[in-house]
C-alpha cells in the first residue's frame, strides 16, 4: 500500500505575480516539485486547472496532507472556501496551513481528532467571517441606496416623462375614445411603455 502524499498548493492572481515566496516555504518544508502544483488565476471561485487536477482521481486520496501558505491562497470567496474545507474534511484530507501554525502539528498516532477539532474551528471561524462579509455588503448597499435617495438619484433606469399631449390622450383613452393601439401611435409609444406611464400616472393621482 502507497504511503500518505503530501502536496503543496501555491497560487496568484495573474501572469505577471510571481510564486517565489509561496514556493519557497514549501521547499523549506522539503517539498519537491512532484508535489507541488500552481495556479496563476483569480481566486473568486475554484475553476482552475491545477486545484482541479488535486481534486482529480489522480490527485488527492483519503489519508493525503494539502499545504497552502495562507488560507486566501486557496481562494477569496469565504462561502466558497468553507465548502472546499467541508470537502477535505469529509475525503479525510488534512489541510496545513503555513500562516496558521496550529495547522502545522505534526500528531502523534491514534490523535486523529485534533485534526477533527482544527476542522470544525476553521469551519466556524470560515462561517463567521462569510456571515460578516455578507452583513457588511447588505450595509454598504443600503447605505448606497440610502444616500442616493438624499441627493435626489434614481437607482436602477430611469423614469420614462410623460409625452407632449399625454394628459389630453390620457383622458380620451380613459374616457373609452381612443384605443390603447391609438393611443401609444398618437404618443408614439411602445405598448409596454404607455401602460406603465398610465400606472405611474394613476398612481401619483391618487396621492
Amino acid at each position: 500500500m502507497e504511503d500518505n502524499r503530501t502536496y503543496y498548493y501555491g497560487r496568484v492572481s495573474s501572469t505577471d505575480q510571481n510564486l517565489d515566496r509561496q514556493l519557497e516555504a514549501f521547499y523549506s518544508l522539503g517539498a519537491t516539485d512532484r508535489f507541488i502544483i500552481t495556479d496563476k488565476a483569480s481566486g473568486k471561485d475554484f475553476d482552475r486547472p491545477g486545484y482541479a487536477s488535486l481534486k482529480s482521481a489522480t490527485g488527492l486520496r483519503r489519508g493525503d496532507t494539502l499545504v497552502v501558505k495562507s488560507l486566501d491562497r486557496l481562494g477569496r470567496n469565504k462561502e466558497a472556501i468553507k465548502k472546499e474545507l467541508q470537502w477535505f474534511k469529509d475525503a479525510g484530507i488534512r489541510l496545513k496551513i503555513i500562516d496558521l501554525p496550529t495547522t502545522m502539528m505534526d500528531l502523534p498516532e491514534g490523535q486523529d481528532w485534533i485534526i477533527d477539532m482544527v476542522n470544525n474551528i476553521l469551519l466556524e471561524v470560515l462561517s463567521s467571517m462569510a456571515e460578516q462579509e455578507r452583513l457588511t455588503i447588505k450595509k454598504r448597499q443600503a447605505e448606497g441606496i440610502a444616500c442616493a435617495k438624499e441627493k435626489g438619484k434614481h437607482l436602477g433606469r430611469p423614469a420614462a416623462t410623460y409625452p407632449q399631449g399625454w394628459n389630453d390622450i390620457y383622458s380620451s383613452w380613459k374616457r373609452g375614445e381612443l384605443t390603447a393601439k391609438a393611443a401609444t401611435a398618437k404618443l408614439n409609444l411602445k405598448r409596454a411603455t404607455f401602460y406603465n406611464l398610465v400606472n405611474r400616472f394613476e398612481h401619483e393621482q391618487q396621492q
